[in-house]
């Protein structure tokens, strides 16, 4: 199948949004599809050097369009579905969904990935419209949270027929042999020490205080904090400056290709999302949110300590993972000494997500969402 991805996600970028489409549709080519990229910009880039960023497999075509911001995307709308037609796409992968209204509008199925409310001033609209129109179609939600949000919001009941629950997934080919904790950190030349270690950014939301609470609490371990952008991390080098903390070691950005290697330094890997989570477009997630951060996590075979959100359990439950209250850091510095002490309890939580990464795939997952469009396509 010829299959038209069209973004409006930066590419190249360090967002989780960005880094999640160009899996997506790296395992969509794995599947023998064949893939091209639209996303808006004018930045022409070699993919040979995206590969590496994204930790990408297979090879495909990525092409970028000019795009006015204050006409809001809707002129990349237009130009992207004229180019998908010459290109002679057969079906439009995408997160927008007026572009998807406009694929079915021209005749092309559409399937449309979501992973949040409907946001801005026309989203809502567009949701509906999508909601609504005929044609061959395929909503995907990353929770069945999610799913309830945007039958609350638009006030339509969507169709099992027509919504696949989909949660993020992850490359397990990336997470294939990984050396213990203990290898991990001399390959990387990382202190020997017990290892807590965080990775994503450092927005709002993101249990930045509590980091810098289990880091003093823990003198005696190294807490490995991974990611985050220039802008964000300028800050957070000065506050660990000023509140003389040398066992935290900053990676700033890690190539999605390294990734792995670095989660797998730890002994335990932390989710610590407070009651409201900023995405990096915005906007409060916490009730709806696929962390992708939490596929990886399970995939690196470590135990997790996680805020106890009711989205989580949707994925994680108790045999794989430490649940604590968002914003609590008693709470946290408890579970983090269970763990730290229990090397027992630290092996049977990192056996268990290693056995529950096994079906979160992120081939399967794409597998999953185009399964119904088999035999219509």
């Amino acid at each position: 199948m010829k299959i038209a991805a069209i973004t409006n996600s930066l590419i190249p970028s360090s967002t989780a949004n960005s880094i999640q489409v160009m899996k997506v549709c790296d395992a969509m080519q794995q599947a023998g599809d064949t893939l091209c990229v639209w996303a808006p910009g004018k930045r022409q880039v070699e993919f040979a050097g995206l590969k590496p960023q994204y930790g990408l497999v297979s090879d495909f075509e990525v092409r970028w369009l000019p795009s006015v911001r204050r006409l809001k995307r809707y002129d990349f709308t237009l130009s992207t579905l004229r180019a998908a037609r010459r290109w002679g796409a057969q079906l439009v992968y995408t997160w927008l969904p007026q572009v998807a209204v406009g694929a079915l509008a021209i005749g092309i199925p559409a399937v449309l990935e979501v992973h949040d409310r409907a946001t801005g001033r026309f989203g809502l609209f567009w949701m509906k419209r999508f909601l609504q129109a005929g044609g061959k179609k395929q909503l995907v939600v990353v929770s069945a949270a999610l799913k309830r949000a945007l039958e609350e919001q638009t006030g339509m009941q969507i169709p099992d027929s027509e919504v696949v629950i989909a949660p993020n997934g992850v490359d397990l080919a990336r997470y294939q042999g990984l050396p213990s904790a203990a290898d991990a950190r001399k390959q990387l030349q990382l202190p020997d020490k017990l290892t807590l270690g965080y990775t994503g950014h450092f927005y709002a939301g993101r249990g930045v205080d509590l980091l810098f609470s289990l880091a003093r609490a823990f003198p005696e371990c190294l807490h490995l904090w991974i990611g985050g952008r220039d802008e964000e991390l300028v800050p957070l080098r000065a506050r660990l400056e000023a509140e003389k903390l040398p066992q935290v070691t900053l990676t700033g950005f890690i190539p999605n290709e390294r990734l792995a290697h670095y989660q797998a330094a730890s002994d335990i890997l932390l989710m610590p999302y407070e009651r409201a989570i900023a995405g990096s477009s915005g906007g409060n997630s916490v009730d709806i949110c696929s962390p992708m951060k939490m596929f990886e996590y399970l995939a690196a075979g470590r135990a997790i300590v996680s805020s106890d959100l009711p989205v989580i359990h949707e994925v994680l439950d108790d045999s794989c993972a430490i649940f604590c209250e968002p914003e609590d850091p008693q709470g946290w510095e408890a579970a983090a000494h269970r763990l730290l002490t229990d090397k027992q309890l630290r092996l049977r939580l990192s056996e268990r997500a290693l056995q529950v990464s096994r079906s979160l795939g992120v081939d399967a997952r794409q597998q999953l969402v185009l399964k119904f469009l088999e035999c219509q396509v």
